[in-house]
């Protein structure tokens, strides 16, 4: 078990979270940030069932990083209610995880 986190967060277009992802990466709170374009989202809010093309971020941080990570997302994340999921990254090649915890230090 690692202290590495895989951080899930929906951005509503590739831009906006490109945009979100240079800054995460600028302020030190993740080492790397892929974004998958054109996802289909199928959800309900507001008491409707949505359905939207978003962009997922997929954001490799520490768990020491995890709340600040969380609180830049809810402060500069245009959806009310963000999709934030964290999991642990089990296992990974021991050189990718210590350039990882480099960059967030």
């Amino acid at each position: 078990m690692t202290d590495k986190l895989l951080v899930f967060v929906m951005a509503p277009s590739k831009a906006v979270a490109a945009e979100l992802a240079n800054s995460i990466i600028e302020k030190h709170y993740a080492a790397c940030i892929n974004i998958v374009d054109n996802i289909a989202s199928i959800y309900f809010w507001e008491n409707k069932i949505r359905s939207d093309n978003e962009a997922l971020m997929l954001i490799k941080t520490t768990k020491s990083k995890y709340k600040i990570l969380e609180e830049y997302i809810l402060n500069n994340h245009p959806y009310d209610l963000p999709e934030i999921i964290a999991s642990p990254i089990t296992e990974g090649s021991d050189s990718y995880l210590e350039w990882l915890e480099k960059c967030v230090n």
